[in-house]
């Protein structure tokens, strides 16, 4: 007898089952892991997204100066946070 785990409800825990029976997926982990990759994947999306708009929010953007590369390249080398 499987018992399924107490966080999915009888309709939940057949999808899994069914997948990995179909041929879909090669086992029931193998699915779970894809699920979990592909919302870590729509995660990163989502915070790409808000960096982009909030960028596109700051403002108008302005030219490099020598100043920002001496910046960029201290941080690059852990010099400073």
């Amino acid at each position: 007898m499987k018992v399924r785990p107490s966080f999915l409800s009888p309709p939940q825990s057949t999808e899994p089952r069914e997948r990995g029976q179909s041929g879909q997926y090669g086992n029931t982990s193998e699915y779970v892991r894809d699920l979990i990759r592909k919302d870590q994947r729509e995660q990163r999306v989502h915070r790409l997204r808000a960096l982009v708009e909030e960028g596109l929010a700051s403002g108008p953007g302005r030219e490099d100066t020598p100043g920002d590369w001496a910046e960029l390249r201290t941080i690059a080398v852990g010099t400073i946070e």
